[in-house]
């Protein structure tokens, strides 16, 4: 790779390209990164609070071109890319309302005698390295509580995101933040490598695929290097009773269809309980086909292209490979260049590639159980275990479904309910760390323990 490149997947068109850096421009944005850091971190966290702010007054003064952007780059109806840039803003207040809270001294009631607290300190410069389904939102969530902290940010965004990249580095740099404080580096994953192992650096961030999860995790720990990883999911949506179906299946579309399918926590995997299982695939089945691709740039577009032509290629591989397998395809339409139309699956066995892949696009694999017992088997049998979804009338059924699930998040008769000050994050294959509320404030924070004596 020797530039990212902006191809329109509603069109195919390639609209924009910049280079990527070279090695002088790369140790030049390392060192702006540590020469901020002595500047940014001293500095009182009520002012670090007071630019941050000023960035998501700018997220929103902004919206609309931010919106285009994303709309262009990685094809997101224009509606919901309005309100990916609200939320980021959103993330960004909510840290900078935050600052005392994520920089409290804590005091420790010790044994001895004297006093102990643990002191909250940031780590220095951090390398993000962020994905293109959420361009601005997945940026927000790394950066705004680390620059409330006192670090500092070199971001390497996905290679089709050069110009929202750029528009971020714009927004934080216009928002009064000093040079360095945030950087935007256009890497290739070479070069990436090469600034995790830089003693400069003193963690990394990546939110993408399981793959880069783990060539990021094995230069970071062969480097000493923090590392926090936000990786994939399969997430299951469990119906074990409802008093109100339709309600419950627009929750599921809502579920599968948020992002045109592209969201790591999406509902992907929907395990029905018997009696309802018959009811719920014809209307969910219908509703999915309801739902036809449409032009992004529409305020009435509720299904975009995916990302890429290639990206949509390697859907329908999954899907051919699933139907060959053995699965039912109850719907599925033709594919058109970077444009997907909603597909359901039933019949996918363990047996089945399709049972331990995530389908990252509009597809949708409904399984029927006989007990709450089996749907909690089943919802538990794949290596990820990030976000998970549970619809009952039942409340201690809900509780009791939602400890026994292996996942980072469960929502209960709720989807669609991200919010700044819930934490983010999954278990087993689906990552290492919690982003956002005030967890997500702790991954690259020094708590630093200051013991006095008597």
């Amino acid at each position: 790779m020797d530039e990212y490149r902006v191809i329109n997947p509603a069109t195919g068109e390639q609209v924009a390209s910049f280079p990527v850096f070279t090695e002088d421009q790369v140790q030049t944005a390392i060192g702006s990164a540590a020469e901020a850091y002595r500047k940014w971190a001293p500095m009182p966290v009520e002012e670090r609070a007071r630019l941050v702010r000023r960035a998501a007054e700018l997220h929103r003064e902004r919206r609309e071109e931010l919106a285009r952007i994303i709309v262009e780059e990685m094809g997101k109806p224009y509606l919901q890319a309005l309100e990916e840039v609200d939320f980021a803003a959103d993330i960004n207040d909510y840290y900078a309302d935050q600052s005392a809270t994520i920089t409290r001294e804590e005091p420790v009631d010790i044994l001895g005698e004297g006093s102990a607290v643990v002191r909250r300190s940031p780590l220095g410069v951090l390398l993000g390295i962020m994905p293109w389904n959420f361009p601005y939102y997945q940026v927000a969530r790394f950066a705004a509580p680390n620059l409330v902290l006192g670090n500092t940010i070199l971001l390497k965004h996905a290679p089709q995101c050069p110009q929202s990249a750029a528009a971020l580095e714009r927004i934080y740099r216009d928002a009064g933040l000093p040079e360095g404080a945030y950087v935007n580096v256009y890497l290739t994953n070479d070069q990436a490598a090469d600034v995790i192992a830089d003693d400069r650096v003193q963690g990394v961030s990546l939110t993408g695929s399981e793959r880069a999860g783990s060539a990021v995790a094995e230069v970071a720990g062969r480097h000493l290097k923090k590392v926090a990883l936000e990786l994939g999911g399969s997430d299951p949506f469990i119906l074990l009773s409802t008093d109100d179906m339709d309600a419950t299946v627009e929750a599921a579309i809502v579920a599968r269809l948020d992002n045109t399918g592209q969201a790591c926590s999406a509902g992907k995997r929907f395990i029905i309980l018997g009696d309802l299982y018959e009811e719920f695939l014809a209307k969910f089945t219908a509703a999915m086909g309801a739902v036809e691709p449409g032009d992004p740039t529409l305020a009435e577009t509720e299904l975009g292209p995916l990302s890429s032509e290639q990206a949509a290629r390697n859907l329908q591989d999954q899907l051919d490979r699933a139907v060959a397998g053995g699965a039912t395809l109850l719907l599925g339409g033709e594919r058109s260049g970077a444009f997907f139309p909603p597909a359901v699956l039933t019949g996918v066995t363990p047996q089945m590639d399709a049972y331990a892949e995530e389908f990252f696009g509009p597809v949708a694999m409904v399984f029927r159980v006989s007990s709450e017992e089996e749907a909690i088997h089943l919802a538990n049998d794949t290596g990820f275990g990030l976000g998970s979804y549970v619809f009952t009338t039942d409340p201690k059924q809900a509780d009791r479904v939602a400890d026994q699930l292996e996942a980072g998040m469960v929502f209960i008769n709720i989807v669609a309910a991200d919010s700044p000050e819930l934490p983010f994050g999954g278990v087993k294959r689906s990552g290492t760390a919690r982003e956002l509320g005030l967890l997500g404030a702790e991954e690259f924070v020094n708590k630093k323990l200051v013991r006095k004596g008597a």
